[in-house]
């Protein structure tokens, strides 16, 4: 007999292909309608002007329709995330400068956050640059005692160098702390090198739980911390989880992201975090370039599941990949 709960995958289904690279989901609650977000880009998973972020919206999970898209000129918009904060919606893109002066040059110090944001989830505002966020990779946000707190990756003290710095031995990974979900500041950092995406989360005493991905084929971690976020304990885990996916669902934490191991590798895959250690549950259907789950809990024991992948298109990185829909349960 198992010694944590089974999981169980009722239904996947494709939920958006329209011909370009769908990719980097999110999904949340807001207003009484569920959302999801994620990029749509015809020229494939790197970095391109031609880049959009979609927003679209469903009553209950069935029927989806698109209520807002962005971009920003001359960036590359991917990897969005909702935040739900002071009676708004936010979605936050990380954003890559293209510049034609500097075709094929990329570096983090050229990185700038973008958010857009709605009140009613009908008429949104934005996108609008997040001041703060300037040579910072912004991704996952949550939020905790009136403040909005935001994970983006950096380089140390900012260096001028040929090293790009998403993932090398210079990159850091910081936590930005705010007011408004649009002024941000420095408050701590997750990892000091080789930071990557960070997905975490709020207990209700405000401890901090957050797992890093784990740059290039570095193993995940678990990162925990306390008020005021400033010292923090890092554990190993035994594999790294790619586009990671961080959830409480009931008293159980879910983990999600690619990954590398395995005759099905690369594939998304959901595990429990159980004492600091994954423990997996199932590979989605998934293949070449996949993963960058979004989760909504709909109660104890049932919950849909967001992710993307290129085994029905490309099998690779360029157009096409599309955009799943899971519905998960706990028997």
């Amino acid at each position: 007999m198992a010694a944590f709960p089974q999981l169980r995958v009722d239904s996947v289904r494709q939920l958006f292909d329209d011909g370009n690279h769908d990719a980097f989901t999110d999904l949340c609650r807001f207003g009484g309608k569920l959302y999801l977000t994620f990029r749509s880009c015809p020229d494939g998973h790197m970095v391109f002007p031609t880049s959009w972020i979609l927003v679209m919206t469903s009553d209950d999970g069935g029927a989806w329709r698109e209520v807002f898209r962005f971009n920003a000129p001359s960036r590359d918009v991917r990897d969005p995330h909702f935040l739900t904060f002071g009676g708004k919606l936010f979605v936050y893109s990380g954003t890559w400068l293209c510049d034609p002066e500097r075709p094929r040059q990329r570096d983090l110090n050229d990185h700038l956050g973008y958010g857009a944001w709605t009140a009613d989830g009908q008429s949104w505002h934005g996108p609008q640059v997040l001041e703060g966020t300037y040579g910072h990779y912004v991704w996952r946000a949550a939020a905790h005692g009136g403040k909005a707190y935001l994970c983006g990756r950096r380089k140390q003290a900012f260096a001028l160098s040929a090293d790009p710095g998403d993932g090398t031995a210079l990159t850091q990974a910081a936590l930005l702390e705010s007011e408004d979900g649009l002024l941000w500041r420095h408050v701590g950092l997750f990892t000091e090198d080789h930071g990557d995406e960070t997905a975490f989360l709020f207990e209700p005493n405000g401890a901090l739980l957050a797992l890093h991905r784990g740059a290039g084929s570095r193993p995940a971690q678990v990162c925990r911390s306390r008020p005021p976020y400033r010292e923090w304990t890092l554990t190993n885990l035994d594999r790294n989880v790619g586009g990671p996916l961080l959830a409480k669902w009931g008293d159980r934490y879910l983990v999600g992201g690619r990954k590398t191991l395995g005759p099905n590798a690369p594939v998304t895959t959901l595990y429990w975090l159980i004492d600091d250690q994954l423990h997996e549950l199932t590979e989605l259907p998934s293949g070449g370039d996949n993963s960058y789950p979004g989760f909504i809990e709909l109660d104890d024991r049932h919950g849909l599941l967001s992710y993307y992948s290129s085994h029905e298109g490309s099998g690779t990185g360029e157009a096409r990949a599309s955009i799943y829909l899971a519905e998960v349960s706990v028997p």
